[in-house]
């Protein structure tokens, strides 16, 4: 009776069926590669209860998905196009959080065909390599792109091209102006500049050689964001 319950409908001589305590095993060993990938990504930086409930039970999933598939072609192909229309519909994520989804599927993968050992092993590498290199200290290392946003507010008959340029090369190593648009009922400007600052300790300094220029109205410095295009 037990035996039958766990039986595929369609089950034959040609698909050999998977025995209960080696379905609890992959399962089991899955859910706790889950779980320390989980904990290997809440150490690595910042994390959302949500993203981490679900690295946990990724490779659990993807390990069930496999062993159901079971050598079977045309259920691997069904489950491949099923994947296919799967979508994220939330913010943006980041590179670390693709990969570790990757890192997630492939250690689940790997316990679905069988290979526990195995998945044990990249699970641990992958993981310890991951925590490593997240608290590697890249900072000294000169930066592609600006890394602060730069907003100021300026008068309608203040010519803005070149006025806040001898201020720029003084207290950045790059800028560079991203946008440009009135406000006020055609009033005032707003200038969005891309900055990265020579010194972070001269931030009130430079905002306050930009008020001169622009009187003493609205300016701000915030962190810039990243495009939806970056990873």
């Amino acid at each position: 009776m037990l035996n039958t319950l766990f039986q595929g409908v369609f089950d034959s001589t040609t698909v050999s069926a998977i025995a209960i305590p080696e379905f609890l095993l992959c399962l089991s060993m899955a859910l706790v590669i889950g779980i320390f990938l989980a904990f290997i990504y809440a150490r690595s930086g910042r994390f959302t209860q949500s993203f981490v409930l679900t690295l946990s039970l990724l490779p659990a999933i993807v390990c069930v998905i496999i062993m159901m598939v079971n050598g079977n072609v045309g259920a691997g192909v069904a489950v491949a196009g099923a994947f296919s229309l799967v979508r994220f519909r939330s913010v943006p994520g980041s590179a670390r959080d693709i990969g570790t989804l990757f890192l997630a599927m492939a250690s689940g993968l790997i316990c679905g065909m069988g290979y526990l050992g195995y998945a044990v092993l990249f699970t641990f590498i992958l993981g310890i390599a991951m925590l490593l290199f997240s608290h590697i200290n890249l900072k000294h290392i000169n930066r592609p792109v600006p890394d602060k946003s730069l907003r100021i507010t300026i008068p309608e008959d203040l010519d803005y091209c070149g006025v806040f340029d001898e201020i720029l090369e003084q207290y950045t190593s790059q800028h560079e102006i991203t946008s440009v648009k009135t406000t006020n009922m055609g009033s005032l400007f707003k200038l969005t500049y891309n900055i990265t600052m020579k010194n972070p300790a001269d931030e009130k300094a430079f905002i306050d050689a930009l008020r001169c220029r622009n009187g003493n109205l609205e300016i701000s410095i915030s962190r810039q964001e990243a495009n939806l295009y970056e990873l």
